[in-house]
């Protein structure tokens, strides 16, 4: 789990548009923070065993081998960096790059064309390469990166890599082996593993991808309870898109499917909506369409259930951001992420009554587009806010927590 949490974090640093050295600084922090043991030997097993736990989990679907492919190739990119040339050297030989390095004489048949290609990335520098600066010759097809930047000088089929240049040759390699092993993996889960550990193992790697790694939202934290005439109110000024929309559908149809039901149940109980006055909410709009008498009978008991109050009197959890956007509403349901099933026209509107600008709705749409939609979820929260949100929105309860933070700051500043 710490691993992914640094993947997530990663997913998010790049999704924002974080300069290069920020995202080195980001990295370090990070893995000092999620992945240190006493033991050093822990560390490396622990490195290891998380890597291959999460390659089981995301080899399963195209998208989520996509996902895990970037994010394991990001975060080896900046972990190779931050190691000493020693290292890198030692791990280049480990993976066998099809590199071969400068000789002294061939450097000096090609370190003009090198300084020509050295001031050209970096036009103010003041030094010349000297003879024992380290250069590796690469086929030109192992580094489209540098190729593309025009970073690199070419001859004969061979580009010439500086040695603070290799980590695009390394990653480049690391990313074909992981994307070989993602799709070997994926079919070895397909033909045998899912079915032999359907009783075991398979639950906890379909549940770990859209797992929420955050806090627990299941009581209400820092506001304690709020009431039914609270609700309207609340509703505008500190519900996330997903609750706000179906929050208004409830009170228009007076009905809502299971799945928004729980969907929305969950998140009121977590905002501190108590079961009593629970049930008379939902009471009161559902009688509106069933008679209260149906109620009692057919819905009642499942809200008494998600309270902890009935069956196997487990306190449910609010569904997180991940929960919600992996949801596949059918028809007539109206939970899962706006930002991911609506169509453009309706989300723009949806973003217009919430009172998003006309430029912060592009923002919104543009990661949308990208199906970064807990990035398009965070601008909507820092246009509704006029404040900013560095650690993103990853749970409608957090939205919901984090706004009415703001709003009572902003209460307490005026009075």
């Amino acid at each position: 789990m710490d691993r992914l949490r640094v993947l997530k974090i990663i997913s998010d640093g790049l999704s924002r548009g974080k300069k290069p050295e920020d995202m080195e600084k980001l990295v370090r922090e990070l893995w000092k923070t999620n992945m240190r043991h006493p033991d050093s030997s822990e560390i490396i097993n622990k490195d290891i065993i998380s890597h291959f736990v999460l390659r089981l989990v995301y080899c399963r679907t195209e998208d989520l081998r996509k996902w895990f492919l970037s994010m394991e190739t990001a975060l080896f990119r900046y972990r190779f960096r931050l190691e000493s040339p020693e290292a890198q050297r030692a791990l280049m030989a480990k993976f066998d790059l099809p590199c071969k390095a400068v000789s002294s004489a061939e450097f000096e048949n090609v370190s003009d064309k090198l300084n020509e290609v050295a001031r050209s990335i970096a036009p103010f520098a003041q030094s010349t390469l000297t003879a024992d600066a380290i250069f590796y010759k690469v086929p030109f097809e192992e580094v489209p990166e540098l190729i593309a930047g025009r970073r690199v000088y070419i001859h004969k089929g061979y580009a010439y890599v500086a040695m603070n240049q290799v980590v695009s040759l390394v990653v480049t390699q690391f990313r074909s082996i992981l994307s070989k092993a993602l799709i070997l993996t994926s079919r070895k889960w397909t033909s045998t593993i899912r079915e032999q550990e359907k009783d075991r193992l398979t639950p906890i790697v379909e549940a770990l991808c859209t797992s929420y790694l955050g806090p627990d939202y299941s009581q209400p934290k820092e506001f304690g309870e709020i009431s039914v005439k609270d609700l309207d109110q609340i509703s505008k000024s500190s519900f996330p898109l997903c609750m706000r929309h179906l929050f208004d559908k409830l009170r228009e149809d007076h009905h809502l499917k299971h799945g928004g039901r729980m969907q929305l149940g969950l998140f009121l109980k977590g905002v501190g909506l108590k079961l009593e006055d629970a049930l008379a909410f939902w009471k009161a709009e559902f009688s509106q369409k069933v008679g209260a008498e149906r109620f009692d009978k057919e819905y009642a008991y499942s809200i008494r259930h998600n309270y902890g109050r009935e069956g196997k009197r487990t306190d449910y959890t609010p569904y997180s951001c991940q929960k919600i956007i992996s949801l596949t509403p059918g028809v007539g349901d109206h939970h899962g992420c706006p930002y991911r099933h609506f169509s453009d026209e309706n989300l723009r509107a949806a973003l217009d009554r919430m009172g998003v600008g006309s430029r912060a709705v592009e923002d919104v749409m543009d990661k949308v587009r990208n199906r970064h939609y807990q990035l398009a979820c965070t601008l909507t929260f820092e246009a509704v806010h006029n404040s900013q949100c560095d650690a993103g929105i990853n749970h409608p309860n957090q939205y919901f927590s984090d706004s009415q933070k703001i709003l009572q700051s902003k209460n307490n500043a005026a009075a």
